[in-house]
């Protein structure tokens, strides 16, 4: 099983970015995937998950500024960034398969690097 992030990149607050994480392997088609992300001296953090079915949950951080979506033909989960803030400047990984909420999955990608300038 792989996961393959890119996307990640430099951009003003304000601006917006897109990620995607394309996933082989059995794992994906099945099961609910995920995004959390990693600041420097900060603990790993849930960002957003999405099921089979398409429904999602959002850390209150990003509510109303992120979308994460899946590509289930193409076994790709995908994550809209708008309204970045330096804040969310952070390595971006996928995680799955998330059995539960709050639990990541077996399986991560490299991280992608995200920076957000003032």
């Amino acid at each position: 099983v792989q996961l393959v992030e890119s996307g990640g990149g430099l951009v003003q607050a304000g601006g917006s970015l897109r990620v995607s994480c394309a996933a082989s392997g059995s794992i994906f088609s099945i099961n609910t995937m995920g995004w959390y992300r990693q600041a420097p001296g900060k603990q790993r953090e849930l960002v957003a998950v999405i099921t089979v079915i398409g429904s999602t949950k959002y850390a209150d951080s990003v509510k109303g500024r992120f979308t994460i979506s899946r590509d289930n033909a193409k076994n790709t989960v995908y994550l809209q960034m708008n309204s970045l803030k330096p804040e969310d400047t952070a390595v971006y990984y996928c995680n799955g398969p998330i059995i539960r909420l709050g639990v990541p999955g077996d399986y991560w990608g490299q991280g992608t690097q995200v920076t957000v300038s003032s």
